[in-house]
């Protein structure tokens, strides 16, 4: 769980620091006998085994962490984009050449979840100057042999040409080589990316595909 330390300490500090702003002008307002504060404060909370510290307005927003995308966070969303697409090549293929339901059924899953990812990156990679950083467009391509779980040609070749129970056995065993494989490059970016946006997506990805990991190995 160490991974989600830093996305939980940035969601409690930005929270804290938006809620005692509003209501730090209140704080002992009424109590007798005591002198108005000069202006409010924010209590701002320490990571964790460190206490909060108490901060006017001005010095909390020089404290408020500085989620600026790195060049992990670019890397990430550019090679996932790429990683989600050619699951939805895989997925595409077992409405008509799946021969059990319930390979038919993750199938259809998978393909509702990562085609919105994939407008959510592509969006995210727009809104941070994707041309400026070799995002789609820019002309920059990705190796896929350097992407974790990527199927081969030959092996999208060979699942393109596979019927029945032999395409459900292929498919299972190339997705959850697949699912791994983006499980591995998110939970590299959660580590050492610095974009809370980006973790969002990590942890997404992360969660989703390990969920279904474990229905796909139940197919298998």
């Amino acid at each position: 769980m160490k991974v989600f330390d830093r996305v939980k300490w940035r969601a409690v500090t930005a929270l804290t620091l938006v809620a005692l702003t509003v209501s730090g002008c209140d704080l002992g307002a009424d109590a007798p006998g005591k002198k108005s504060a000069p202006g409010p404060s924010v209590i701002a909370p320490g990571r964790p085994g460190e206490p909060a510290r108490t901060l006017s307005v001005e010095d909390a927003a020089k404290k408020a962490p500085n989620d600026s995308p790195n060049a992990a966070d670019f890397e990430y969303v550019q090679m996932m984009i790429t990683h989600h697409g050619q699951a939805l090549q895989m997925t595409e293929l077992a409405a008509h050449q799946a021969k059990s339901g319930s390979v038919k059924r993750i199938a259809s899953r998978i393909a509702a979840g990562q085609g919105p990812e994939i407008g959510a990156m592509k969006g995210w990679l727009q809104n941070h100057g994707r041309a400026r950083h070799g995002g789609a467009g820019s002309g920059h391509h990705h190796d896929h042999a350097a992407m974790p779980g990527m199927a081969t040609e030959a092996q999208l070749k060979q699942l393109r040409a596979a019927r029945g129970a032999a395409f459900d056995e292929l498919f299972l065993k190339l997705m959850i080589t697949h699912h791994n494989g983006a499980i591995t490059m998110a939970t590299s970016v959660l580590s050492e990316g610095n974009n809370v946006q980006v973790e969002e997506m990590a942890n997404e990805v992360i969660t989703q595909q390990t969920s279904e990991i474990g229905r796909m190995s139940e197919m298998s």
